[in-house]
């Protein structure tokens, strides 16, 4: 069989369209094994949309592959698949010289303004000024000064942010520019620090608004210090549709910019006690051998408290049992006592060894009462809310922090930390939801700040803020991003 004649012109436009089409199909073929690397994305971002420059716009040398990060840059890394570009984008984000600046001076503007327990009025206001500056929503009050921001879009899933925002009644002995204006005030714990980087976390969401893939609630808490704080935060709605919550704290132990925390206990349960041993008659006319001796009483009861902890409890789980006052009568010294009070404090890692210290306590000074012929009472403050219970950080929680910062920061500027006897209200947040609670370092021993918290000397270094607004961004988007993975894959797999 003859073919018909073509002229040569005719013939070239056949074999490029020939060439053209066999480029195409190789092309898509790569196009669609591009899925299996991580610059998949972006791979098939560039061959999916043309390419549009300006005359005065220059292509990359041929044959240059342009790096993850480059790419990133260049396509905008919208997260469908969490890679260290996004965790990238929000350092980047958070350490842009103008949001250091504000961050910063955020911080000193709260830290020149020092305020108690539900006394945070014009914090509050700061912060809510700032978060309509952000065209960020809230709802205030709650808990008398506390706030609760929403970023995202309205719809579960709700990852919670904390903040807490009082100060002590300390007076502040650092000499520098913005030390506290307020006599007998400061912020010696690092809530100005805690507020500033939860800010700090509100103005990157917002700028990344558009990746959340559900809604986080930034809390900003009163009270942290003194009054419980927590449970007033949640009385008023804090937590609604919240299905998991982080915090942070600032810390002396770390370097600067070095995350930490661990899964199960971190912080101790907290309580106290006050115990009055009291027996009848009158200290100057009454019978002594006839009656009892509170004050013998008392000193059988302290004694024997120390044997709760050195003799009741495994030696493998900490505890505390302290006695820390004790009062009888006047200076009268030729009068025997009527009544005896004394109290301290207890702590423990779990619930279950706090309640049986608790427990223990009573008994030990009613029965050693009882044996010196007196009566006696003890009071745990229930009613006072001084009361916290263990901070025992959730393992899926932890885990999904630990990955988030080791992402952020490296691998190096992650540390599992020790459990600690110190006491959090943040605990009260972990036994309605899911949570975690870690650490951001602050030390720095060439700028001094080197002094642990509730000291006068306190200070921070500064250039912890943006790592630490960056985290808190990190956390809870990925979180967002993860909990949609899931849902999804659920759906999946029921279809």
């Amino acid at each position: 069989m003859k073919l018909p004649h073509k002229s040569s012109s005719y013939f070239q436009l056949l074999m490029i369209s020939i060439s053209l089409a066999i480029n195409y199909c190789a092309i898509s073929v790569s196009a669609s094994k591009s899925t299996d690397h991580d610059l998949s994305y972006f791979e098939s971002a560039a061959l999916a949309k043309p390419s549009f420059k300006s005359k005065n716009q220059s292509s990359s040398p041929a044959g240059e592959k342009k790096p993850a990060a480059a790419a990133a840059a260049a396509f905008g890394a919208d997260c469908g698949t969490w890679s260290a570009a996004c965790s990238d984008e929000i350092m980047r984000i958070a350490k842009k010289p103008e949001n250091v600046k504000w961050i910063k001076s955020v911080r000193r503007r709260i830290h020149e303004n020092p305020e108690l327990a539900f006394e945070e009025h014009e914090t509050s206001r700061l912060i809510r000024r700032e978060l309509n500056e952000l065209d960020i929503s809230y709802r205030f009050p709650l808990a008398k000064t506390g706030i609760r921001a929403v970023v995202g879009t309205g719809a579960p899933p709700f990852v919670a942010v904390r903040a807490d925002m009082d100060a002590l009644p300390i007076q502040e002995a650092v000499e520098w520019e913005h030390k506290s204006k307020n006599p007998g005030k400061m912020h010696a714990c690092g809530h100005d620090a805690h507020v500033a980087m939860l800010l700090g976390a509100a103005r990157i969401l917002k700028a990344r608004e558009h990746h959340l893939k559900g809604t986080v609630i930034l809390v900003f808490q009163p009270a942290e210090e003194a009054g419980n704080g927590a449970k007033r935060m949640m009385e008023d709605g804090a937590l609604e549709n919240v299905e998991a919550i982080f915090a942070m704290h600032i810390s002396h132990h770390l370097p600067t910019g070095v995350i930490g925390s661990r899964s199960g206990p971190l912080l101790a349960g907290c309580g106290f006690f006050k115990a009055v041993i009291t027996t009848g008659g009158n200290g100057l006319h009454r019978n002594i051998h006839n009656s009892g001796d509170p004050l013998l009483a008392a000193s059988a009861s302290v004694i024997s408290l120390q044997g709760i902890v050195s003799r009741e409890s495994n030696p493998l789980d900490s505890q505390v049992v302290s006695v820390t006052f004790l009062k009888s009568g006047d200076d009268n010294l030729d009068t025997q006592p009527t009544s005896v009070e004394f109290g301290g404090t207890l702590r423990a890692f779990s619930n279950t060894s706090f309640h049986h210290i608790l427990r223990r306590i009573e008994e030990v000074i009613i029965a050693q009462a009882k044996v010196y012929r007196c009566s006696a009472t003890v009071d745990f403050f229930k009613s006072s809310d001084s009361m916290y219970p263990p901070m025992v950080n959730d393992d899926r929680m932890y885990e999904h922090l630990r990955k988030t910062a080791i992402d952020l920061v490296g691998p190096t500027n992650f540390r599992v930390v020790q459990p600690v006897m110190g006491a959090e209200d943040f605990s009260f947040y972990s036994e309605v939801v899911p949570a975690t609670f870690f650490y951001i370092g602050i030390k720095n021993e060439t700028l001094g700040s080197v002094h642990s918290a509730h000291s006068p000397h306190f200070m921070i270094d500064e250039n912890a803020l943006p790592v630490g607004a960056a985290t808190h961004a990190a956390v809870a988007e990925r979180y967002l991003h993860d909990r949609d993975i899931s849902i999804n894959g659920i759906l999946h797999r029921q279809e």
